[in-house]
Parts: C-alpha cells; sequence; structure tokens
C-alpha cells in the first residue's frame, strides 16, 4: 500500500496535537501525519515533500492561513485542503472558497466531523491522482482519434474493441478481419482512412499505453509489463518504449513514481 502525506498546520501546540492524535488512530499507517507550527514551516515542508491532505488554521500570526494557501498555488502546489477556523466570518469562508478549499471547518471541532472531512478530502485525492495518471498515460493521436471519429463505421469500431481487448495476445490483421468479415487489405485500407493510422500503428501505440499505465499503478517487473502489453521480450518491449517516449520504461517510471492508485 502507497502510504501518502498529511499536513496539520496550527499554531496552537495543543490543538496542533489533538488534530494528529485523532487523525493517526483513523489513519491506521494509511497516512503519513505531520504538523507545522506556522505557515513557512508549512510551505517548506511542501516544497520538499508531496502533500496529499493539506488542514490549515485560518487564522496564524505571520503568515495566515489564507496566505498559505495563495503561496502553494503560486507554487504550483496542490493538495487538498481542508481549513479550521474559530472564526465564523463569511469573507474568511469566500476566500478560502475561491482558493481551493474542500472543507472548511469551525473550532472546537468534533472527532466526527474532522473524520468525515478528511474522508471526504480522501475521495478528492483519488480523483486528482486519476485525473493525473489519465494525463500521463495519455497518446495524444488515440484522444484526437476518439473525439474525432465517434461514428466510425461499425467493421472499424468492432477491430479497435478487438485489438484492446487482446493486446497481451499476438494481434494479426488477418485474424481481426477475419473477426469483422472485411479482406485484410480492405481493412487496411479502411483502417487507415478512419483512424488516420496504419494497423500497426494503432496496434504499438495502445500496447504502449497499456506500459505506461502499468508503470504507473503497479510495482510489476518490466518483464511482466512487456509480456502484458503484448511484447515476448522485454528487450524489443524497451526498445519499442524508447523510440515512443524518449526514455526507457525504467526511468518513465521512476520520472511518474507517484502512485494513482
Amino acid at each position: 500500500m502507497n502510504t501518502k502525506t498529511m499536513l496539520i498546520v496550527d499554531d496552537e501546540p495543543r490543538t496542533r496535537q489533538g488534530l494528529k492524535k485523532t487523525l493517526d488512530t483513523w489513519s491506521n499507517g494509511k497516512y503519513d501525519i505531520y504538523t507545522a507550527a506556522n505557515g513557512e514551516e508549512a510551505i517548506e515542508f511542501m516544497q520538499k515533500q508531496k502533500v496529499h491532505i493539506l488542514i490549515t488554521d485560518i487564522r496564524m500570526p505571520e503568515i495566515t492561513g489564507l496566505q498559505l494557501l495563495k503561496a502553494a498555488k503560486e507554487q504550483d502546489i496542490n493538495p487538498v485542503i481542508i481549513v479550521i477556523s474559530a472564526y465564523s466570518e463569511f469573507e474568511y469562508a469566500q476566500e478560502a472558497l475561491r482558493l481551493g478549499v474542500t472543507n472548511y471547518l469551525l473550532k472546537p471541532i468534533s472527532k466526527k466531523v474532522l473524520i468525515e472531512a478528511v474522508e471526504s478530502a480522501e475521495h478528492s485525492v483519488a480523483k486528482q491522482e486519476q485525473a493525473g495518471m489519465i494525463e500521463k498515460v495519455v497518446d495524444k493521436k488515440l484522444v484526437d482519434l476518439y473525439s474525432k471519429n465517434p461514428s466510425n463505421p461499425e467493421p472499424i469500431r468492432e477491430a479497435i474493441e478487438y485489438i484492446n481487448n487482446s493486446l497481451k495476445n499476438e494481434i494479426t490483421q488477418k485474424e481481426v478481419a477475419d473477426h469483422v468479415h472485411l479482406n485484410p487489405s480492405y481493412l487496411s485500407v479502411l483502417f487507415k482512412e478512419h483512424v488516420k493510422l496504419t494497423f500497426s500503428e494503432y496496434v504499438t501505440r495502445r500496447r504502449i499505453q497499456r506500459a505506461k499505465e502499468l508503470l504507473i499503478t503497479t510495482n510489476l517487473p518490466i518483464y511482466d509489463i512487456a509480456e502484458e502489453s503484448g511484447y515476448k521480450t522485454a528487450k524489443y518491449f524497451i526498445k519499442i518504449f524508447k523510440e515512443m517516449e524518449g526514455v526507457t520504461p525504467s526511468a518513465y517510471r521512476k520520472n511518474n513514481n507517484e502512485r494513482a492508485f
């Protein structure tokens, strides 16, 4: 299980430790939970380590919670944010929401309300990471294919579906042509006309996209990912992957090592 990080920011030691104790018990090891006594400490921490959920007080000396959120946004640090405050003034809540806060809790906070807010934030983290994973593995040419050609002829739609469901296996043009009841040469022409890629280009792009998904979301060794993506040898898979992505599968995994799930 990939442990995520939560940061609690509050200038009151008692509040800070109380929140941490409650969330440590609830988390049961799912989260590494850290604390910061002020906004400056929090920013320093988030510059060094990814924070998935940030819980911050609004009113703090020197750097307020709102200033902390603005500074994080400017530095492209985007945790899921829960704000806590002893003040219920509308302008604080309004400004916090504008800065992307998912929840605004008023002190004193009951354990139940705190845990409900954090569980809601967890769902937002999952959505954020899934969106991030999709962005990393997406193949622009395949996106163009699906967005620009939603009404491909039935044989092409069937061929694409058959390929997508058979990536692990050896796929020949004749086999797919037989499946959609077309002559292989005619399928080749039709495929290029509608998909804007040759049959083999499409298969390769889908296989590499599948490999990217597995590299980001699993710890499978490279030779297993090669096999799952339809390549008989890891050596050939690495060669094709590098040609397509400009880096080896291992380097790609290292560069995108934030797991999506």
